[in-house]
């Protein structure tokens, strides 16, 4: 059977104390937990499969309520999600989530979070994100990055940026996003895309990651990415999924 396998992993690195990263695909959730084994979840091709990082804002309060809140919404929504639009809708609805927690429990305003992924659904793929987490899709022996980073160009001599311009919550009052969304045919031959917090791609190139999974498969190469960002310091949480849509049994 035509299938999609999603294979994934979560860790707090070296720095942080915890984990405030989560994760979804499809109705399966992973909040704020520390997978060093990567965990495998397959999909019939065909109904809406969703896949996406949540990256809670360190140095806010409840970063990982946020990025829970986030993705347990998601997750409800994941099997209702055919296209741009409904994806769009479902990304404002969690950002107005966040700010409505804010409101009941004041501790925690403030808190916010990231967000990518993508939603595969019938012939179509849609990429969405706010803020600095990351889609890629991997062709061919080259990395694309299909999400579209909120921050400024990194300084001269610099890779990244701690600086973030947009996410969902992460303000004293409530304020719109406008998220980033894409939707591209999903190729006829199968496709391979990377979803990650920026846990993983501020520590370790692009080129880097493209080595790694030219030439591993999902499993070995989700083990060898979460190594490359602990090898280079793990300065924050790490979580990542490699999706790998296959057409033919």
């Amino acid at each position: 059977m035509a299938h999609i396998a999603v294979t994934a992993l979560s860790h707090e690195g070296l720095v942080r104390e915890h984990n405030e990263d989560s994760l979804v695909i499809g109705p399966w959730t992973l909040c704020a937990t520390v997978t060093e084994s990567p965990q495998t979840l397959l999909f019939p091709l065909g109904s809406p499969c969703l896949v996406a990082v949540a990256d809670g804002l360190g140095g806010h309060p409840g970063g990982e309520v946020a990025s829970a809140l986030v993705v347990r919404r998601l997750a409800a929504l994941g099997t209702a999600l055919p296209g741009p639009d409904a994806v769009r809708e479902a990304v404002l609805a969690c950002n107005q989530e966040v700010f409505e927690a804010t409101e009941r429990i004041p501790e925690l305003i403030g808190m916010g979070t990231t967000l990518a992924g993508l939603v595969i659904a019938g012939p179509e793929v849609t990429v969405f994100n706010v803020g600095d987490s990351r889609v890629f899709e991997f062709s061919g022996g080259e990395l694309s990055q299909l999400s579209t980073d909120d921050s400024p160009p990194p300084p001269p001599g610099q890779r990244t940026t701690n600086i973030v311009t947009q996410t969902l919550g992460g303000a004293i009052s409530p304020r719109t996003v406008l998220p980033h969304v894409t939707g591209r045919p999903l190729p006829a031959d199968g496709a391979r895309y990377l979803v990650c917090s920026d846990g993983l791609t501020d520590p370790v190139p692009d080129e880097e990651i493209a080595r790694i999974l030219a030439r591993h498969d999902d499993t070995e190469a989700a083990v060898e990415l979460w190594r490359a960002a602990i090898d280079a310091g793990g300065p924050d949480n790490i979580t990542l999924a490699l999706v790998s849509v296959h057409p033919e049994d």
